[in-house]
């Protein structure tokens, strides 16, 4: 168990926390506090000394939601019991018929009119595989049953206690028989199929997403070989996935999209994806789409209030702006990507939000320049009280950050009611042992001020080893945003405009 006393720097406290599966609202730091003078994170270590937490599985994200893959807690007596054939070991073609094996496991001979009693008495030890039956045909008497047992559950074909209790109680005959059982491709699960074909030692896949009816994988380099066959697995072991693909360069960050190669199933990547009860459509090889994103989408649009002003710089294919619009937000989105810009109209009518939305095809620095600069001209002069709140959503982590000096000077004059100055959202990439005091630190940088006592950062999710995607909240300090103008009695003297006249008399005199 850790120590809380062990881990007082906050950044290492925040990664590990991390690591071991504890919610990104643990480490939300206090609203207009900074996470590097955050004394908050020796508690959260205790409070996770108190409650410890399991070391969280390898994990795959189905339909815009993470899943853990199953982990076995109890004592496994026989791992290979349900391997598949070793023969498969190295495999890069998949063979299904090269799976078959045939295991001897437990059975309970049963009357038929008693199997489904017997069946809830016995729910923890009766066999549960995909695709077996738990009840077979006793081929030695047409009145009985045959139920199988899981072999793990029943060591040494011995039963327990309590199992002879509930046979004693059917009047069951508590002799358990041998009965062989075979296994084929089909009733393997992923990971055993995986584990059995890669080389023994290394990692299977790390996990995948779920983008409508397309697996998106990140293969590390010694998976590669076997890449087409792990797709193949994955489109036969999971329903609704007709393709799978690998991503095989970084993210470009002008777009935001990536190369990939398809490995198994259709070549058709135009999907259809529902995230906090919205539709989505898109081409996944042509614009930036990120399901692991889906709480953080609901967490911003939370913030926002029925008449509130959304400016979206990097919106992509709308999953801040429609739920805004849909909110009664007055909403201006952007993206600099052509195909971005083409499914978010299309998402907005699919929505029936196209009406709400002001969309624009421009680079994030022109779009804050104009129809930002316009908008908060114009509105920030009217608004006299807090009724209407300003918010600036820039979620580009690789660059947006640096995007930030455009809010300097950007408005020229008095400068509006503190209440009513522009809340920015940006989001940003570090690798820095203390994340959050990174990202202010290069945000302060950018802005040219201090944001000391007047920021928050919050942890959105570790995207490798070592690298952290946060989000970064602050009002634009007012003497950042304005320029103000010089007072009317600071103004030099205006020189008087030299005539003709005045040329000849000095003429004249000389």
């Amino acid at each position: 168990m850790f120590e809380a006393a062990r881990f007082d720097d906050a950044g290492l406290g925040m990664r590990i926390l991390w690591r071991f599966g504890c919610s990104a609202r643990l480490l939300q730091t206090n609203h207009y506090r900074t996470a590097a003078s955050n004394p908050s994170f020796p508690a959260v270590w205790m409070l996770l000394a108190r409650h410890p937490v399991r070391i969280p599985a390898l994990f795959a994200v189905f339909h815009n939601r993470i899943h853990t893959m199953p982990e076995t807690t109890q004592h496994n007596p026989n791992p290979e019991l349900y391997s598949p054939h070793p023969d498969v070991r190295g495999m890069t073609l998949l063979n299904r018929e090269a799976f078959k094996r045939t295991v001897v496991v437990p059975a309970l001979k049963v009357k038929k009119e008693i199997v489904h009693t017997l069946l809830k008495s016995l729910k923890h030890a009766v066999l549960q595989r995909p695709g077996l039956k738990r009840v077979v045909e006793d081929p030695e008497d047409e009145d009985s049953k045959l139920v199988i047992l899981d072999p793990q559950k029943i060591p040494e074909f011995s039963l327990g206690e309590s199992e002879k209790e509930v046979l004693k109680q059917l009047h069951v005959n508590p002799e358990v028989s041998k009965y062989n059982l075979e296994l084929t491709y089909e009733n393997f699960k992923s990971d055993e199929i995986l584990r059995a074909v890669l080389p023994e030692g290394q990692d299977v896949t790390s996990g995948f997403s779920r983008v409508g009816h397309i697996a998106h994988l990140n293969l590390r380099d010694h998976q590669l070989p076997y890449r087409h066959l792990i797709g193949q697995v994955i489109v036969d072991k999971n329903p609704g996935i007709t393709c799978v693909v690998n991503k095989t360069s970084i993210i470009d960050s002008t777009y935001r999209n990536f190369q990939m190669e398809v490995l198994a199933g259709e070549s058709n990547l135009v999907t259809k994806v529902k995230e906090n009860n919205f539709t989505y459509e898109l081409d996944f090889a042509k614009v930036y789409w990120n399901p692991r994103l889906s709480t953080e989408h609901g967490r911003i649009v939370e913030l926002l209030k029925p008449g509130d002003v959304l400016f979206d710089v990097f919106a992509g294919i709308g999953p801040f702006a429609i739920p805004a619009a849909k909110k009664k937000c007055v909403v201006f989105a952007n993206d600099l990507n052509p195909e971005s810009y083409r499914w978010l109209l299309h998402n907005c009518k699919l929505n029936k939000v196209d009406s709400k939305i002001k969309a624009f095809n421009m680079d994030g620095r022109d779009f804050i320049l104009g129809p930002v600069r316009e908008e908060l001209r114009k509105e920030l002069a009217l608004v006299k009280e807090q009724k209407t709140a300003f918010h600036i959503v820039m979620n580009l982590p690789a660059l947006a950050i640096e995007f930030l000096d455009v809010f300097r000077h950007l408005l020229v004059g008095e400068p509006c009611s503190a209440a009513v100055l522009p809340t920015v959202h940006c989001y940003g990439f570090s690798k820095h042992e203390n994340p959050a005091k990174d990202i202010q630190e290069r945000a302060e940088a950018a802005l040219g001020a201090s944001l000391e006592g007047r920021c928050s950062t919050y942890l959105v999710r570790n995207v490798a080893p070592n690298k952290e995607m946060l989000c970064i909240t602050f009002q634009i300090p007012a003497d950042v945003l304005y320029k103000r103008p010089c007072p009317a009695g600071d103004k030099p003297a205006s020189k008087r405009l030299r005539t003709c006249q005045d040329v000849t008399e000095e003429g004249l005199q000389s």
